[in-house]
């Protein structure tokens, strides 16, 4: 069986697509069969196959399985909204099962996998669910994207928190300067090393270019 990280973040756009397609880029260069998925999005285009997600295709392109848009993206939506909400006016409802049962199929496929997040840790996929219920449904080990940008180490903080607090473990982080402008950096990465006992996966500066190929180099340890 395939190990899969669950790629999470300290807020929406702050780079877990770019760090979950530069981790799946690392592992493919090691020779590993490595998978993805995108379970929930939106902010999905209409296409003559149906609803397509930029993230889930850039995902998808670093796959060396041949895997079917589908099996990436479960849930897609066309308002750029919170999905609880764009599920309630599409008339679906976002269910954990068949989640959970594409997961561990992927991992009877797969060396390594990643399940990315939609927005941050706790966005809802329903009136009585999260996205932390599915990490947990999942049991996949964690990685959390930080955005570096002001307001980070709250958010950060707050984040792994919850992580540790729900029973799941924590398998690495990566810094993502999010904001070419955000001051005094290596400070707050310094910060969060020392709170949490271990060094980032990796740390991204800011890309003119943010393609995973590029992203891929800045990742030094992987999980």
């Amino acid at each position: 069986m395939g190990q899969g990280f669950f790629v999470t973040g300290t807020d929406t756009g702050i780079g877990k697509t770019l760090v979950a397609a530069a981790l799946l880029r690392r592992w493919r260069e090691l020779g590993w069969r490595v998978g993805a998925m995108k379970p929930v999005a939106s902010g999905c285009r209409p296409t003559p196959e149906g609803l397509r997600n930029a993230d889930a295709e850039s995902l998808r392109a670093e796959c060396t399985l041949p895997l079917p848009y589908a099996r990436i993206n479960t849930y897609a939506f066309e308002p750029p909204i919170a999905p609880h909400i764009a599920a309630a006016e599409a008339g679906e409802e976002i269910r954990l099962a068949p989640l959970v049962e594409r997961c561990r199929q992927l991992s009877s496929e797969c060396d390594r996998f990643v399940v990315e997040g939609v927005g941050g840790w706790c966005v809802p996929l329903g009136d009585a669910l999260t996205t932390v219920d599915l990490a947990r449904e999942l049991a996949c080990p964690v990685i959390v994207v930080v955005g570096l940008r002001l307001g980070c180490l709250n958010h950060a903080l707050l984040t792994v928190e919850s992580i540790r607090h729900c029973g799941l473990t924590m398998a690495g982080w990566v810094a993502n300067t999010a904001d070419p402008a955000c001051e005094r950096q290596a400070a707050l990465v310094a910060t969060l090393e020392r709170r949490w006992g271990c060094a980032p996966l990796g740390r991204i500066p800011w890309l003119e270019d943010p393609s995973s190929q590029h992203a891929a180099v800045h990742l030094s340890n992987l999980p």
